[in-house]
């Protein structure tokens, strides 16, 4: 089964055309350019381009910058305040044409991980952590989704975690990878105190530099560089798309 991926986020919308059964990309990727302004109707215009351009007609999977339940948007804190209690389903639906199911991003490039990326056939805790402008987080239990955690805004001695280990600080304070990887050892250790995981994913542009990163980082935990980089969140809305639409239930399992 094909369904069409798309992911927003703040560089700017990107979808392909999904495999859900083996979870790869079989489209060529189409994309905007970077957000500036996230208010609803902008966010709903820009979205309906790029599904035009798959001249589809099929169930959407949409991952999405904030947290969500059955398609209402929960809140924000990367995303316009305007989305709040909004039913994100409802009107990429109605400006599509097509049936479309939203996810939170980072819980999206989870279920990709656990589905069909390093973390398949995974028992036990699993913690998947996207690592790039912020720090997204999602909660894996014996395969079964934890929805919408946000681990990233966990505080450690009043910082958060995401404002001390996120790639954009590294960057803005000039970090050297040494440096990087004993705030990312700090971070994870906090996390073992907290959920005693089986495995750390670790994904978003951290996954690209895992050579010169990971041989910093001394943990209890077994951890691991997430295997779909890019095309996780797109690949994970396609699959829970296809999970929702096909099976006709909330699929959160992995």
């Amino acid at each position: 089964m094909e369904v069409l991926g798309i992911d927003i986020g703040s560089y700017g919308i990107k979808g392909a055309i999904v495999d859900v059964e083996k979870g790869e990309i079989v489209s060529k990727k189409r994309t905007t350019q970077k957000i500036e302004d996230t208010r609803p109707h902008k966010l709903i215009s820009k979205l309906h381009k790029v599904v035009k351009k798959f001249e589809w007609d099929g169930p959407i999977g949409c991952a999405f910058p904030a947290a969500t339940s059955k398609g209402i948007v929960l809140s924000t804190t990367r995303i316009d305040q305007g989305w709040v209690d909004a039913d994100a389903d409802h009107l990429f639906s109605e400006i599509t044409g097509c049936k479309v199911s939203t996810i939170n991003d980072a819980d999206a490039t989870g279920l990709a991980e656990v589905n069909f990326g390093v973390g398949k056939d995974q028992r036990g805790t699993v913690i998947v952590l996207t690592v790039g402008t912020g720090i997204g987080s999602s909660l894996f239990v014996d395969g079964i989704l934890v929805p919408n955690t946000e681990l990233g805004q966990i505080e450690i001695k009043g910082i958060s975690i995401e404002e001390r280990a996120s790639n954009r600080v590294r960057k803005e304070e000039g970090i050297r990878k040494k440096t990087w990887g004993k705030r990312l050892q700090l971070v994870l250790e906090h996390y073992e105190h907290l959920f005693h995981p089986d495995l750390f994913i670790l994904g978003g542009q951290l996954s690209k530099k895992a050579d010169k990163t990971f041989p910093y980082i001394k943990i209890k935990t077994k951890f691991k560089a997430a295997s779909l980089l890019n095309n996780a969140s797109i690949v994970g809305a396609a699959y829970y798309a296809a999970s929702v639409q096909v099976d006709k239930k909330e699929f959160y399992k992995g």
